[in-house]
């Protein structure tokens, strides 16, 4: 089975073919509800906002701090950021959200971005490592390498920690910018600091029994899980890693709720690793047009 839809799928089109989904006269204007506010959602509502989506954005967002790229996104007229209200369940059926404080939000569309977490605690010094979880870490990853190439001037060597597809991804990229990756799957006790003040991120890894490995940058690739709790809570079909179970389109099993990032699963594999976000919230956004548009033309009598 192949990935979901791309940006050269046939079912992307440009925000100018895109559908506007205004609602039909007398009918009110669709609702969609976002369970999240990581980077596949605000990435889904500079989508919807690109393709004139002329109904209501909520975003249910589980931080209580307002960084300043989410208080952009609300700033857009049709957008309301509820900051400290994370989802806690959905009846699909009324479609209604309920938040952890007991405030419900109705909605036509209800798209699940709720993420990842990791699946240990945090290394000892991990903040100076660099990680890799999705796709889009790449570019991050990148740009890393070149300032410690150009500090160093020479390749740098690199120590690269995880298993699976993850680890995988990122051992690619790492060979693509010209690093000597080495990779182990035992889990480091804790991090080496570099010298206070220098650019490099860190200089090696020590195990529990007190062995080391060493090196010009640590980047850890380890195993995550998808957050699908609220998911579970609507009874939808979830996949062995955990994922809310997707189609090509981003469909959920449940009408009306779709999943993006890395709360979603695609043939058995974490969307994050599949689709960058910006791609994916471009054709998630179209179909949610698309729905929003069909579903505000009156039936015949």
């Amino acid at each position: 089975m192949s990935a979901p839809a791309s940006p050269l799928s046939p079912i992307t089109s440009s925000p100018a073919d895109a559908p506007s989904a205004a609602p039909a006269s007398g009918t009110p204007a669709p609702k969609i509800v976002i369970a999240g506010a990581g980077p596949a959602a605000q990435a889904l509502v500079v989508q919807l906002a690109r393709q004139r989506f002329a109904g209501s954005i909520t975003v249910l967002s589980n931080r209580d701090d307002a960084p300043q790229d989410l208080l952009e996104l609300a700033m857009l007229p049709q957008v309301s950021v509820r900051f400290g209200q994370p989802a806690s369940f959905i009846d699909p059926v009324r479609r209604f959200v309920t938040t952890a404080d007991g405030m419900e939000f109705s909605y036509d569309q209800l798209v699940i971005a709720t993420g990842s977490a990791p699946v240990h605690s945090p290394v000892d010094g991990s903040a100076r490592c660099l990680s890799y979880s999705t796709i889009d870490d790449a570019g991050r990853i990148g740009e890393a390498v070149k300032e410690v190439s150009r500090v160093l001037g020479r390749r740098p060597l690199g120590i690269l920690v995880g298993t699976g597809a993850a680890a995988g991804q990122a051992e690619a990229v790492l060979r693509a910018r010209g690093v000597r990756p080495i990779r182990t799957t035992l889990r480091p006790a804790s991090v080496v600091p570099t010298i206070a003040g220098s650019v490099l991120p860190a200089a090696g890894i020590v195990f529990e029994d007190g062995s080391t490995m060493q090196g010009d940058l640590v980047v850890l690739a380890e195993e995550r899980v998808a957050r699908s709790a609220l998911a579970a809570s609507a009874g939808l079909s979830t996949a062995a890693d955990g994922g809310i179970v997707i189609d090509r389109e981003f469909r959920t099993s449940a009408p009306g709720i779709w999943a993006i990032g890395d709360a979603a699963s695609f043939d058995g594999v974490r969307l994050g690793l599949l689709v960058a976000a910006d791609p994916a919230a471009d054709v998630c956004a179209t179909q949610l047009l698309q729905a929003a548009s069909a579903e505000s033309v009156p039936t015949a009598a």
